[in-house]
Parts: structure tokens; sequence; C-alpha cells
């Protein structure tokens, strides 16, 4: 398990939401490494998965942009030496920035310690990926909506099957010449492609690294629709349980959902954001990091103090619970 997932694991077992927030604070003023940055250096996407707001029209005319590579630099330089991973894709696709080889080597050049790519892969190559881990990519992840060709270009409209399973081979002979490269897959759960999970390891071999098993929300206007989790909590001791505990059993991570959670997140709105306000770094054409911070003429540091955000950081240590009882969209998995 790399060191990412780990501290993944410890901040799960730490149930006291003060504890972690102190912890935070501490590396807060110590000039520490803690924010992760999710970064989309273009705002825009090759697929129109059914259920992503890309499959929405309307959202797309709002949802476009992109991030010059200078600009890229100018952020880096004001944020990457605070950041303790940097995911490059996060609402959109970032295989469609033609400098993404340079802003992984951005990264490992600030010394991120994990860097990751969060793609649908269909753009690409061997021989691109070679010289992106080359340039300090440390994990791929993919996303999947469907183990067969029906379901995953039906719920992939734009994507093929076949240039999905030709990457899976690919990043097989990968894993020979690079070995701690890790491979991870999101998969998507509905209740009509729920069942396809009985199959994973056809599809996947014993390359994949991580699974996260993702229940269905509704972040925006999709075709899709069906958001209800009732067929999953129905299925999770017949379909998920005998997936994470084969999972365990080839030692591969397994973050998934517990079954007690999935009814009560449904519907839930995310009520203490303190925990993702203090460590989350969203980037995008559209935005930098908070509310009025300008890259280029301000650092991590010269915002942090104007803002005063040492102080507001403590303040919220004796502001939260003292446990982490609450049921969150963003925080509701196991890392097994």
């Amino acid at each position: 398990m790399t060191y990412i997932y780990r501290i993944l694991k410890l901040s799960a077992r730490i149930r006291n939401k003060r504890i972690k927030l102190f912890g935070i604070w501490i590396f807060h003023i110590l000039g520490k490494r803690y924010i992760g940055i999710f970064l989309d250096p273009v705002l825009a996407c090759n697929f129109r998965c059914r259920m992503c707001y890309f499959s929405n029209a309307e959202k797309r005319k709002s949802y476009k942009g992109i991030l010059l590579y200078e600009d890229i630099k100018q952020i880096a330089s004001a944020l990457f030496h605070r950041a303790l991973k940097l995911q490059i894709g996060c609402g959109a696709e970032p295989t469609l920035h033609k400098d993404l080889t340079q802003i992984i080597a951005l990264g490992k050049q600030y010394r991120i310690p994990y860097i990751s790519l969060t793609t649908n892969g269909s753009l690409l190559t061997k021989a691109g990926l070679e010289n992106m881990i080359q340039a300090g990519l440390n994990e791929i992840t993919l996303s999947a909506h469907g183990l067969t060709k029906d379901s995953y270009e039906r719920f992939m409209v734009n994507g093929s099957f076949e240039t999905f399973k030709q990457l899976l081979a690919d990043l097989s002979e990968i894993k020979i010449q690079y070995p701690e490269f890790q491979i991870r897959i999101n998969y998507t759960m509905n209740k009509d492609n729920l069942d396809e999970l009985s199959y994973f390891w056809d599809v996947f071999g014993e390359n994949i690294d991580v699974l996260q098993l993702r229940p269905i929300q509704k972040i925006g206007e999709s075709e899709y629709s069906d958001f209800s989790l009732s067929d999953i909590y129905d299925k999770y001791d017949t379909v998920l349980t005998p997936l994470i505990d084969s999972c365990q059993h080839k030692g591969v991570i397994c973050i998934t959902p517990e079954k007690e959670n999935l009814l009560a997140i449904e519907n839930k709105e995310e009520t203490d954001q303190s925990l993702v306000d203090a460590t989350y770094c969203y980037v995008s054409p559209k935005g930098c990091w908070k509310d009025g911070f300008d890259y280029k003429t301000e650092t991590f540091e010269s915002f942090a103090g104007k803002q005063k955000l040492g102080k507001k950081l403590l303040r919220s240590v004796w502001l939260a619970s003292s446990s982490e009882t609450d049921v969150t969209r963003k925080m509701n998995y196991n890392i097994k």
C-alpha cells in the first residue's frame, strides 16, 4: 500500500474530527504539505457519459475553457510546494490538454509526493503513458461504467470497449517495466450495471492496485436520472461483499461505502465542510483554490496570512464535533 493510501486509511480510522483538524493546523503552521490539488487543466470531455453533466447540452455550453501551460506554471509556483497530492482530472477529461506530460513533470519538479491522472483513457497510447510515468506519474485512475461492450458504450457515450480493453492490455505490459506504477479503477454503480461486478476480474485481470466502488450520485443535470441506491443496498451482500473479499485476498486496495451508509447518503446534504475546506484545492480555468486568490500575484503563504487561515483552522478545531457520526457525500468510504 502506497503512503497516500496509508494516510487515507489512517484518516478513516480517526473518528474524532477535532483531532484531524488539529493535525492539519499543525501542518499549516509548520509549513508542511497537507493540501490535495485537484486540477482540471481543460474543461471539456470527448465522452458524453450518461451519468455525467457532460451529457447535458446546456451544461456543456458553460463548462468550457483551458489553462495555458504558462498559467499552470504560475499556479505551481504559488501552490505546488504545499501539495501532498496532485490529481490531474477531476470533473473533465485531462488528456485533451496538449501539455499534460509537462504538467506531470512540473508536479515532480516541485516534489509533490503523489501525482495521479483520472481519465476515461480513450486518448492514451502506450508510448504516451510511458512518457508520463518517466515524467513522474505515480497512478492512473480509469473511469468505468460498465463491464460489457453493451453497457460500457451505452453509459460511456462515444467510448469504445475495444479501445478500453487495449488500454488495459497496454497497462499490463507497462506494469512489468514499472511495477510501482499504480492502476486504479473507479467504477460508478447504478442499478443497471451493478450485477456486472460479478465478473470484474475477467475484464481487469490481476494488475489492478486500487478499486473504488462509487454509488451513483447526482452531481448535476445528466441524461441518466435514476439516483436511487436501494438496489445497491439490497444486493450489497451478494454482489459487493464477494468483490470486496476477493480484493483483500488479491492484495487490492478497495475503497467502498459501508452498507449502512448507502441509504443515509442518498438524500444527504453536505453539512460540516471543515475538513474539505481545509485540504481541498480545486484548480480549473474558472478559478483557483479560494475566492479572492490570485495566483499571478500571491502565494499560498501570502494569501493564508492575509486571510488568517491559521486562526480559522484553529477555530474550526473547537467548533467541530468531537465525533464524526454524520454521513457525508465526500467522506463515506472505507479503505480495505
